[in-house]
């Protein structure tokens, strides 16, 4: 689906990635956990081309992708893989002047053109889907953080993405909060989504992933089964790393 080659990212003469190699299959939900720092939310954000990055490729259904927004020759552009690789982020990043219901439709209506009355009924499905059909007359600043980050869930999925990038999306909730959101993206993993998230709840990652991934110092030190990476983790490095956010 998804893929990256040699990739690097470097701030001025910061390197944050140094050359990761890293392909997500269809159905496959990958879970990246590592120490702060090790790169986890730059490696996300350049499978969704949000940076750019300084060195290798980053590849879409076997077309390398572009630094343009459209399509060129052989390459498909940023607009292009962002129509069909989706991202939630840590902060929601909702449109306050806009209903729940305005926030989820904004993306189909705008960017695909798709009429309203279909917009509105793919975004009450939607909302019903993560539980918050209810609220979607209400505005943001009426919502509690988890009920913002399960419409920042539904706004992603009204693009029908096949590919979906979740950054720390429970890091800025409230502990009590976090189970409603994780709820949500354990379904959309049951039912078929391909799935990257950067993650510190542990058993969360063991229980949902397919693969975890354990990025340290801008590569990736260890790969494998959720069984062998977090629940039985070997190298000691690993061990002392999950041992600290294990519940």
């Amino acid at each position: 689906m998804i893929s990256v080659v040699g990739l690097r990212k470097s701030y001025g003469s910061h390197e944050v990635l140094k050359g990761i190699d890293l392909s997500l299959l269809r159905g496959e939900v990958v879970a990246l956990i590592g120490p702060s720092g090790s790169g986890k939310s730059t490696l996300i954000r350049c499978l969704n081309m949000m940076e750019t990055p300084s060195q290798g490729v980053v590849s879409f259904r076997q077309q390398d992708v572009g630094d343009r927004f459209r399509d060129t020759g052989d390459k498909i552009g940023i607009g292009t893989l962002r129509r069909h690789v989706g991202m939630v982020f840590q902060h929601f990043n909702l449109f306050p002047h806009k209903t729940v219901l305005q926030n989820v439709t904004e993306g189909p209506i705008v960017v695909c053109g798709r009429p309203r009355q279909e917009a509105d009924a793919l975004a009450m499905d939607l909302l019903n889907q993560v539980g918050l059909v209810d609220k979607h007359a209400a505005y943001p600043n009426h919502l509690s953080g988890g009920q913002k980050q399960r419409v920042a869930i539904a706004r992603a999925l009204a693009m029908e993405p096949e590919v979906l990038l979740l950054d720390e999306v429970t890091s800025a909730l409230d502990p009590e909060l976090v189970g409603e959101v994780l709820a949500v993206i354990k379904r959309l993993g049951e039912g078929g989504m391909t799935m990257a998230i950067v993650t510190h709840e542990m058993s969360f990652a063991a229980e949902v992933s397919s693969r975890v991934l354990f990025l340290d110092h801008g590569i990736i030190a260890q790969e494998g089964r959720p069984d062998d990476i977090i629940l039985n983790p070997q190298n000691e490095r690993l061990r002392s790393f999950v041992s600290r956010f294990k519940s």
